[in-house]
């Protein structure tokens, strides 16, 4: 049997098991027990990181098909908030995280190979443009997840329902958090748009107009989020709207045109 197929199910029961670890005793007076979802996590994301790297890096170079590239975000994203987990409540986050890195994980088994867009690794400034972005995303879609957390507190408290969220962090807490995470994803995805605007010919080229202008319409959403809260005091149902929205239009950016090209046209 091929080994990514073996690393690739690997991963996928061991973030089960992590997920319903968390989720079997999310609401329990003593909670999860997180210690041994972030054991059973770390294993998953051992054989995780071991079948991207070899789906990645090819004999031709960089293998960024858009399975591999979401198999990857979802990779970063799970070790930022395993990370997280050590130090702050994210209990909610967690098992929506391993969640979607396990079924990624199946999907990947059964994706037939799609025809590699391998990029040349001489390509300084592309590949740091492709990974400044990849990091943007990664950081923005934490803060989406984030700000459904600030929701879920809010809402809970609102309601008086103390219960539920006795094993999650301070509402102000996490609010905090949020806007730190927003502000250094707008500052990576930032710094990619200008890279790609100063550097690259093809940026505004026709085949690639459609993702420049989303991704220009995101940052502007995620300007407006935190100039919103830090001079009109923004939070809540409004910050989490705008949120989705950008995210939305930054996903689609992103992998829209190539899941178009990659699998419907293919």
């Amino acid at each position: 049997m091929d080994f990514l197929v073996i690393g690739s199910s690997m991963a996928f029961i061991a973030y089960m098991l992590a997920t319903m670890a968390i989720v079997s005793r999310l609401f329990h007076p003593n909670g999860p027990n997180l210690n041994r979802a972030l054991l059973i996590a770390v294993i998953a994301i051992i054989f995780h990181a071991i079948s991207d790297f070899q789906l990645l890096f090819d004999q031709d170079g960089i293998n960024f098909s858009l399975p591999n590239v979401i198999s990857l975000v979802s990779l970063i994203i799970t070790i930022t908030i395993s990370i997280v987990a050590l130090r702050a409540k994210v209990n909610l986050l967690l098992p929506v995280v391993y969640g979607f890195a396990g079924i990624w994980q199946l999907v990947m088994i059964f994706i037939p190979n799609s025809e590699s867009i391998p990029l040349v690794a001489e390509k300084i400034i592309l590949v740091s443009h492709i990974s400044l972005a990849l990091i943007a995303y990664c950081i923005l879609i934490i803060a989406t997840l984030y700000a459904f957390q600030v929701s879920y507190i809010n809402l809970k408290l609102k309601n008086k329902n103390l219960t539920a969220v006795v094993h999650l962090p301070p509402l102000m807490q996490v609010e905090k958090q949020l806007f730190s995470i927003l502000m250094i994803g707008s500052v990576c995805l930032f710094t990619s748009v200008l890279i790609g605007f100063i550097f690259l010919e093809g940026f505004f080229a026709k085949e690639n107009l459609h993702k420049t202008v989303l991704s220009l319409i995101a940052l502007f959403f995620y300007l407006i989020i935190l100039l919103g809260h830090y001079l009109q005091g923004w939070r809540g149902h409004k910050v989490l709207v705008l949120t989705i929205t950008a995210s939305a239009l930054l996903t689609l950016s992103y992998f829209g045109s190539r899941f178009v090209q990659e699998f419907l046209l293919s």
